[in-house]
Parts: structure tokens; sequence; C-alpha cells
């Protein structure tokens, strides 16, 4: 039944509604905002509410008067008048086993909710295709024997496509543990789908991620290094509540840029990226000439261009006006370039001679004496990105390593990879018999504020592809799992198009921007103070949003040096 906890309260100034209702409870009774709470209702029926205010009030009329009651403010005498006190609660109301919404009645009995009251209550008890993305606890200041921990499913259709499609996860950079929170997702997608691969089943994801902070991601399928015994205990002993595997992630595939003696473009040891190589778990990925001239653009997407003025130069050089169309190497290219931006040099006279010293300022900084920009020799391990993703198959992960880049490259590289997969997701890849592209791909993508921003440059190739992917992906299966510290700062019509939202971690400043206006004034409060590993959630299956926790990741995690 549940242990009776308060009665309801009804009074003229805080009556019941059809969406909240309030009732008293003892002050020494603990509860927390999120805690699930039930009402016995008309008909036989039951109604859940989701626990957002905790308040105490007396009987005093106002400050002064107990002020006065102290012997006028002495803090070491005992009051003249005992106060009457009591804490009341306000619940909101997720659901009535009867359907029944008419306000709950004055007098009635609040009793705590048990495991299956609780689940039913959130709308977890009818998931009908379960993806782990943590567990809650509830009552935590009660017996031992009346506490709640409850494993968190969302459903996959509203996660992945294609009922609903696309996370955005945001929170303070560190404390928020943004990407271990979205590896931690796409973890319970890829041991589901391989699971029912073994048993025949339809279930078709690969994954693209992108490797923004050090060496972060660049070990995932191996087993995390525990910092003890008891740690590496308890860490997978929830994984195993959890129904996942103990085991980090599978059919990993990594991406390095390019390099050579000269330049070290990743964070990661030489002897390891040499290893990975040689043993067909890694390649470095380059830009030909021939091939990549057609992604210039991505170059340009910081930069504001109104008079279209970049646009009309790589118009003309992707449509291989003048020498363009002959040339065999970016050395080439930038030969080329460098001609057009001399004075009484022959070409497309609308284009100014210091619109090609502009544009050649720009392209040099990414090209020149950068060994990325080099042709692909037949015997060697180096590939193009877009080459690779072209033939990514169901329960791949595929890691682009891109975080010792500079800005610019980051978004270059970036672009160029979700480009190529929704292409191929378009069927725009001559057709191969033998090859089958992924149902769904999921990419995810930290720092998503540098390309998807209220502040970037509508112009941006980079933004325009997000906005693509955002609006259409999910009837492509191109899903977009994204964080950022701040979710105030994304364009309105990424973060409209996400049917799943995480919040970790985050300031009082953010959390007071129109985007947190829908959020409960307490539930914004405990955002400000989440732990690491905490999140608050929100789902269009989940009929409120959830407090839920998540394990530490079980891939192998580099320590600060």
């Amino acid at each position: 039944m549940g242990r009776i906890i308060g009665k309801v309260l009804a009074t003229e100034k805080n009556p019941s509604t059809m969406e909240e209702f309030y009732f008293w409870t003892k002050p020494e009774m603990i509860l927390n905002p999120f805690d699930v709470v039930k009402v016995d209702h008309i008909n036989d029926s039951v109604t859940y509410g989701v626990v957002e205010e905790i308040s105490h009030i007396t009987d005093t009329a106002n400050f002064i008067s107990d002020y006065i009651s102290s012997d006028f403010g002495n803090v070491d005498t005992t009051p003249i008048t005992h106060r009457i006190g009591m804490n009341y609660v306000k619940a909101r109301i997720v659901g009535n086993t009867g359907n029944l919404y008419i306000p709950v009645l004055n007098g009635k009995a609040v009793r705590m909710a048990e495991s299956c009251e609780v689940a039913e209550a959130l709308g977890l008890s009818q998931i009908k295709h379960p993806i782990p993305c943590g567990y809650l606890k509830m009552y935590q200041g009660a017996a031992e024997e009346e506490r709640v921990k409850l494993r968190v499913n969302m459903d996959a259709r509203f996660l992945i496509g294609p009922e609903g499609a696309h996370l955005n996860i945001s929170g303070i950079s560190g404390l928020a543990a943004k990407t271990s929170y979205a590896m931690f997702l796409m973890k319970g997608i890829q041991d589901k789908c391989i699971a029912a691969e073994n048993d025949d089943e339809d279930e078709d994801v690969a994954f693209v991620i992108f490797n923004v902070k050090g060496r972060d991601l660049l070990a995932i399928d191996e087993l995390n290094e525990f910092e003890s015994e008891a740690e590496k205990k308890e860490t997978l002993s929830l994984y195993r509540e959890l129904d996942m595997s103990m085991t980090p992630f599978q059919n990993v595939h990594y991406y390095y840029p390019y390099s050579d003696n000269r330049v070290w473009n990743t964070y990661l040891d030489p002897d390891a990226v040499e290893y990975n190589i040689s043993h067909g778990r890694a390649h470095m990925y380059k830009y030909e000439y021939r091939q990549d001239k057609d992604n210039l653009d991505l170059m340009f997407a910081s930069i504001d261009d109104p008079a279209q003025t970049m646009d009309s130069i790589l118009s003309y050089i992707i449509s291989n006006r003048g020498d363009f169309g002959k040339l065999n190497d970016w050395q080439e290219f930038l030969n080329e370039v460098h001609n057009c931006g001399t004075a009484g040099t022959t070409g497309d006279k609308e284009i100014t001679v210091q619109s090609w010293r502009k544009f050649e300022r720009i392209v040099k900084k990414s090209i020149y004496r950068n060994n990325m920009f080099s042709n692909i020799h037949d015997d060697s391990h180096d590939v193009r990105i877009s080459d690779a993703l072209r033939r990514i198959k169901k329960n791949e992960v595929h890691v682009i390593d891109i975080a010792k880049l500079n800005d610019d490259m980051q978004g270059f590289v970036f672009g160029d990879a979700i480009r190529a997969i929704y292409n191929l997701q378009l069927g725009q890849y001559s057709a191969d018999d033998e090859y089958t592209p992924p149902s769904k791909i999921v990419i995810f993508i930290d720092e998503l504020n540098k390309y998807a921003s209220t502040d970037t440059p509508k112009s941006s190739p980079i933004l325009r592809q997000v906005l693509d992917v955002a609006e259409r992906g999910r009837s492509l299966g191109i899903i977009l799992f994204a964080a950022e510290q701040f979710k105030s700062n994304i364009h309105t019509r990424v973060t409209g198009n996400c049917s799943t939202f995480a919040f970790g971690r985050t300031n009082a400043i953010e959390i007071a921007k129109k985007d947190y206006s829908f959020i409960p004034s307490v539930y914004k409060s405990m955002m400000s103070r989440l732990k690491q590993g905490e999140y608050i959630i929100q789902n269009p299956v989940f009929r409120s949003l959830l407090n839920v926790k998540f394990p530490k990741p079980i891939y192998k995690q580099f320590k600060s040096k």
C-alpha cells in the first residue's frame, strides 16, 4: 500500500486542480523534488504526483510577531509563544490509473509509491524499445526497505527515430560529464543492436563520433582502468543492473589527422597510433585536391560574406573555370589562386583582385605546408574521411580525431564528414549491390556551439548542413547527438527539433534564460548543484522530468598528466 506521509490540502488560495495538488506532511518527513507520491481517488482510481516544491509554514502572522515572541530578538531566550508548524508539498499530477483528472479531494491520504507504481506514474512501464539512460533513486530519507531504486529506459523510437530523434546535452564543462553521458547512451544503443543482431532482429545503427578533447575518445574499445577494485566492482554492478554489457565499445575504427615527423596532429602517443594502424584498427586521413576541392566552402564557415564574393570564387573553382580543372594537387591550387590575385592576370572580371587575395589568405592558412592536404598513395594506410564513411557498416563505431586541429580545420573535417553521411543516406553515391548502408547513423559532436550557435553566420555551409540534419535527419536515419555548455547559445532550429534533452550542472545565469522557462523553479535551482554523473532528462515518453544518475564509463579513461 505504501506508508501514509500526509493528507491533501485544498484551500481557497491553493486549491487542488487538474494539474497539481498540495498536501501537508510532518516536518521530520524527508522528501525530495522528483519523488513520486500517490493519492486514492474516486472510482477506486489512484492519482500520481511528482514532488515539485516543499515549504514550511507556522501560525506566525508575520516576521515581526516571531521577532517579538523571541523577547525582541534575543537569540538566547526561549520564545514566549510556541509556534505550530508544518511542511506542505506541491505535487504536479502525472497520471491517474482510471484516466480521471478531476482534482483530488481535501483530506485524502497521500502515500509513498512503490517501485512498480513509480514506473507506471512516470511512463517507464510502457517502454517498448528500451535503451538504458540511467537509474533514479527516491525516498532517500526513508527507511531502507521504503527506498526506491529504479532502472530508467528511453524508448529507442523516440531517441533515434522514427517517432522522435536527436539528443541535446548541456552543462558546465567537466562538472556535467556531457561526453561521458552521450557515450553511455550510445553504448546502450550498441549493446541492444548487437544483441538484436544475434537474434536476427532488424536493429541497424552505426556511430560517427568526433574526439574534440585530448585523447578522451581514442581508446573506447579498451576496458577502463579503475582507480580501485571497489570502484570497478561498483561500476560493473551498475552496468549489470542496467542490463548492459560489461565490455567497452565493439567494432571501433579510429581516424587520426595525417601526421609526419615535422607535425604531429594528434594527442595520442605515436607508438599507440602506429600499433592501431598496423593492426588495422586505424587510419590517417588526408584531403586530395581533385576529390575534395568541392568542400572548400567549409573553410569559410565562420566568415561572414554578405556580398558573396567568396561564394563567387568558390563557384569559379568548383566549376573548373580558368585552369582549376587542370590541377593535380594543393600546391598547384595555391599557386593558381596566387596568380588570380596578381594584378593584370586574366580571369573572371567580376571577381576583384582584392577578393582573390582575401580568398588566398583564408585557404592558405589551412592548406599551406599542411600534409593533410596531399595525395594518397595506393600502398599507404591513409584514407579520405568521406571514402571511409561511404562504406560504414551497422554496429560500427567510427571515431574521428580532430582535437589537436585548429578551430577552422576542426570545422572543415566535421563539415566534410557530416556532408558525406548526408549524401550517403540520400543515396547519392554509386550503387553497390554488396553494400547496404545502415538504416540509422548516430553522429556525436561536442562543442556544437562552434558550428550551430545563434552567432554563426547564416551563410555558413556547416550550419546549413546541421540544420538539414536537425530538420530532415530523422526521416533519413541521421541522428544528431550534440553537447555544449549553454543550450541557450544553440540555434533554435536545432534545439527545436531535438526530442530528448539532458541537463547537467549549469550556472544560475544560464538557467535564468527563457530556454528554461518551462522548468519548475526548484528543478532549475537543482541544476546549479547537480553532481557529476547526474542529469535531469526530458523525453516525450516520460510524463515528467526525471532526475537520473549513470555509472562511470566502462571504456578506457586517460588520466590527466
